[in-house]
C-alpha cells in the first residue's frame, strides 16, 4: 500500500534549544502533509512555518517503491522567535515498500489494484467483495475423488474454479533480506478455504497448496526482483449452519530484526463462498435425465450377482417409507438367509435387494416412456441421458435422487449435483457418472438415522423469481414438504433444510405435505412459464376442480363414461360413482401458505383437476398426477390420465389442454401408467432435469 508514515514534530533529543516553529520538505517521491486540530492550533498565514505543538502531525506519503534503502528523506527545519535562520534541522531516512493483497473486490471477473475496503464484504448492486467456487468438481482424470480433496493440482484447468489474488511486493531486494511476508489465514477458516502458489515452472506439478487445513500461514518465497506473486484460492466448503460463507487472507510484512517479530503492515481481503443455486421449471432445459429399467426375464426371475431369485411377487410401491423400514429391521426368511450366503452378501443387504427387485422390475420395461421423452427432447430443442440399469440398479426414480443446480463467480459458473441422502438403487450414479471436469457434486448425509421418503428430493422445488410484501427474492425462494406445523410428523432432515437456508438466496419455504403417502411436493404442484408479464403460473392439484368437470359432465349427460376406460386390469369408475365416492375428496391444507410466502393472487394459480385416494390414512394420486409433469420450456410431458372418454376424447385432456395452451404451452401426454404410476410415481418421479442458470448475479441481491 503506500506508505503512510506519520511524525511527531518534535522530541526531546531533536528539537534545538529555542526553536518555535518548524518548516518541513520532502525529497522526489514524497508527499508531505500537515495534519493538526484546528480548534487548538491556529494555522500559520503562509502555510509554512508551523507552530511546535502536540496537536500538529506530519503524515509523509509515499506513492511508489524505492530502488534502494533509505532514497527518500523528510527534512524539518527548527526556527526561533524571529523565524530568520533555522536553529537545526533534523532528517528521517526512509524505505518506500509497496505492499498490497488484490482479489477482484468489484466482482468484474479480474484482478485490479484496489486502495478501498478489501476486508468486508456487502451484497447489492452497489456492494463489494470477493467470491469463491467451492472446487466441488473433478478436473483430473486420474483421481477418483473432488479437487477440493487433493492438496495437490492434478490439472492445470482447475485454476479455473479458483479465485485469482494477486500480492503486490515492490521494493529494495536488500529490505527482504531483513524482513520477510507472510500469508496468513485464521484458524477458523483454514478448512474453509485452499490457497495454491506456483514456484519454480508453470506446470501443474509446480503448484502447491500453501494455505488450507494444514497450513495456516506460509512464509512468502519472494525472488530477487519480484514485485508480483499470483495466487489461486479455492473453497473447500458450502455455507452450512456452522459457516456463513465468509473467509479472510491476509499478508503481513514482518521485520526479522526484533523478537517477537513485528508486524510493520498488515492487509486483509474477504471472500464469500458461492451458494448453491437451484433453478425452476422456468429456466430452459439443457438435459433431460430418465433411468432405463431392467426387463424381467420370461421365466420371472431376477439375477443379483449372478445367482437366480425366486420369481415375482405381488406389485407394491416400494415407497420410501417401506425401504427405511427393511433398512432398519431386517426380516430376512430362511430362504433368503440360504442364498445371501450362496451369492457372498450379508442378509439384510441380499433382503433389500431380493424384494426391490421383485417389486420394482415386476412392472416391466419402460422402453415406450423411452421413446416418448426422447420425442419431448426433439421438441424442446435439449439432450437426452438415459441412466442404464447397470447404474440405477432399478431404481427409476432420479427425480428422488438429486437436485441439478450450479454455483456462479464472476470469473465462472459451472453446475452442481446435490445428492440427497435417500442411498438407493442410484446413490453411486451421481459420484460417478455426473461428477466430473466442470460438473460439481455436493451432499449431506444423516448423522445416526435412515432418511425418509421427505428426505427424497421430489419433495425438493424452487419457485421463479417472486416478490413478496416489497421484498423481491430474484431467484426464487425453494419450497419444500413437510408435516403439518405443530404436529410430530415427519420432517425433511435437519442437515438438509440447515445447507438449504443456508445459501441465503432462496429462502425456503416450508409446505404441508404429509398428508400424502409418499409426501413430496412434486405431487400436488409445478410451475409452468408464460410469456406474459407475470413469466409463469403455479399449477396445483384440484379435487374440487375435478369434481366440478364431472358434475359438468353428468350435467350433459355423461354420467355412465368410466375412468380408466381402455387400460387392462383396471376397474373401471364411472362419472357418477366417482361423484358419489367421498373417499375421493381430498382437498388440501398448503394453497394459503403458497399465495402468502410467494405473493401469489388467485389470477397466478391454476387448479389442475386430480383426485386423490386413501391408502394407509394417506392420500395417493386415483388416477395419474397431473401436476406431476416435465416441463421443458413451452413443452409439457404429462402423465396421461386414462379419464373418462366423451366424444372421442378424455375429458381430463381436453380440460388441462384449455387450461394451459392458451399460455402458450404445448401438452403431450405420456403413458407412465404401468412402469410409474402404479408404483406410486409419475413422469417428473421418474425424470430430471439440467436447467440454464440465472442470467441474475446472486450477489446482486440483497437476502
Amino acid at each position: 500500500q503506500p506508505l503512510d508514515h506519520v511524525l511527531s514534530p518534535f522530541s526531546a533529543s531533536d528539537v534545538p534549544r529555542g526553536a518555535e516553529t518548524f518548516r518541513v520538505s520532502g525529497s522526489s517521491g514524497l508527499e508531505v502533509f500537515v495534519v493538526y486540530d484546528s480548534a487548538r492550533v491556529t494555522a500559520p498565514t503562509d502555510k509554512t512555518h508551523w507552530p511546535l505543538d502536540a496537536n500538529v502531525d506530519v503524515t509523509v506519503s509515499v506513492d511508489t517503491a524505492s530502488k534502494d534503502l533509505n532514497d527518500l528523506k523528510v527534512k524539518v527545519s527548527y526556527f526561533g522567535q524571529h523565524q530568520g535562520s533555522a536553529v537545526g534541522h533534523s532528517v528521517l531516512y526512509l524505505t518506500g515498500v509497496d505492499i498490497s493483497l488484490d482479489v477482484d473486490t468489484h466482482r468484474t471477473g479480474k484482478v485490479k489494484r484496489g486502495r478501498g475496503d478489501k476486508k468486508t464484504w456487502h451484497w447489492g448492486p452497489e456492494g463489494y467483495g470477493a467470491i469463491l467456487l467451492v472446487n466441488c468438481d473433478r478436473n483430473g482424470l486420474r483421481f477418483r475423488g473432488q479437487d477440493l480433496a487433493n492438496s495437490q493440482l492434478t490439472s492445470l484447468k482447475d485454476l479455473q474454479d479458483m479465485s485469482p489474488m494477486v500480492l503486490t511486493c515492490d521494493g529494495p531486494d536488500e529490505l527482504f533480506s531483513s524482513h520477510k511476508l507472510v500469508l496468513n489465514v485464521p484458524f477458523s477458516d483454514s478448512k474453509r478455504v485452499g490457497v495454491f502458489c506456483a514456484r519454480g515452472g508453470n506446470s501443474a506439478s509446480d503448484y502447491r497448496q500453501v494455505l488450507g487445513p494444514q497450513h495456516l500461514s506460509y512464509e512468502v518465497e519472494r525472488r530477487p526482483g519480484e514485485r508480483k506473486i499470483s495466487f489461486y484460492v479455492e473453497g473447500l466448503t458450502f455455507p452450512d449452519a456452522d459457516f456463513l460463507g465468509l473467509v479472510s487472507l491476509s499478508i503481513s510484512l514482518m521485520d526479522t530484526g526484533t523478537l517477537p517479530e513485528v508486524p510493520l503492515f498488515t492487509d486483509t481481503v474477504a471472500f464469500r463462498m458461492a451458494p448453491w443455486i437451484m433453478t425452476p421449471n422456468t429456466q430452459p432445459p439443457l438435459e433431460l435425465y430418465v433411468c432405463r429399467i431392467l426387463v424381467r426375464p420370461r421365466d420371472g426371475q431376477v439375477t443379483l450377482t449372478g445367482k437366480a431369485t425366486p420369481g415375482p411377487c405381488q406389485s407394491i410401491r416400494p415407497v420410501e417409507r417401506a425401504i427405511v423400514d427393511l433398512e432398519r429391521k431386517p426380516k430376512a426368511g430362511k430362504g433368503v438367509d440360504k442364498q445371501a450366503k450362496e451369492t457372498g452378501v450379508d442378509g439384510a443387504t441380499f433382503y433389500l435387494h431380493y424384494h426391490l427387485n421383485r417389486v420394482i422390475d415386476s412392472q416391466g420395461s419402460n422402453g415406450k416412456f423411452l421413446d416418448d421423452m426422447n420425442y419431448l427432447v426433439w421438441r424442446a430443442n435439449c439432450k437426452l441421458i438415459i441412466c442404464p440399469w447397470t447404474e440405477n440398479r432399478n431404481d427409476r426414480w432420479i427425480q428422488d435422487e438429486i437436485e441439478f443446480g450450479y454455483i456462479e463467480a464472476p470469473h465462472k459458473s459451472f453446475p452442481v449435483v446435490f445428492d440427497s441422502p435417500r442411498n438407493r438403487g442410484l446413490k453411486d450414479f451421481p459420484y460417478d457418472r455426473i461428477l466430473g471436469p466442470d460438473f460439481g457434486y455436493v451432499t449431506r448425509e444423516i448423522p445416526f438415522a435412515g432418511a425418509s421418503s421427505l428426505d427424497s428430493f421430489g419433495n425438493l422445488d424452487v419457485s421463479p423469481p417472486v416478490t413478496v410484501g416489497g421484498k423481491e427474492y430474484p431467484l426464487g425462494r425453494i419450497l419444500i414438504g413437510s408435516s403439518f406445523p405443530k404436529s410430530y410428523g415427519q420432517q425433511m432432515s435437519k442437515v438438509v433444510r440447515d445447507f438449504l437456508q443456508a445459501q441465503q438466496v432462496q429462502a425456503p419455504v416450508e409446505l404441508y405435505s404429509d398428508w400424502l403417502f409418499v409426501g413430496h411436493v412434486d405431487e400436488f404442484l409445478s410451475f409452468v412459464p408464460t410469456s406474459d408479464q407475470k413469466g409463469f403460473r403455479l399449477l396445483l392439484a384440484s379435487p374440487s376442480a375435478c369434481l366440478k368437470l364431472f358434475q359438468e359432465k353428468k350435467e350433459e349427460g355423461y354420467g355412465e363414461a368410466a375412468q380408466f376406460d381402455g387400460l387392462k386390469d383396471q376397474v373401471k369408475r364411472s362419472i357418477n360413482e366417482m361423484l358419489v365416492d367421498r373417499s375421493l375428496r381430498n382437498d388440501s391444507l398448503y394453497v394459503q401458505v403458497l399465495k402468502r410466502e410467494l405473493g401469489l393472487t388467485e389470477q397466478d394459480i391454476v387448479d389442475i383437476p386430480q383426485l386423490f385416494r386413501m391408502e394407509r390414512r394417506k392420500a395417493v394420486a386415483f388416477f395419474p398426477d397431473l401436476v406431476n409433469m416435465v416441463v421443458l420450456g413451452k413443452h409439457l410431458g404429462i402423465p396421461k390420465p386414462f379419464g373418462p372418454v366423451i366424444n372421442g376424447r378424455c375429458c381430463l385432456e381436453e380440460k388441462v389442454r384449455s387450461l394451459l395452451e392458451p399460455l402458450g404451452l404445448h401438452c403431450t401426454f405420456i403413458d407412465d401408467f404401468t412402469p410409474y404410476h402404479m408404483l406410486h410415481g409419475e413422469v417428473h418421479c421418474g425424470t430430471n432435469v439440467r436447467r440454464q442458470p440465472f442470467s441474475f448475479k446472486w450477489w446482486h441481491m440483497v437476502p
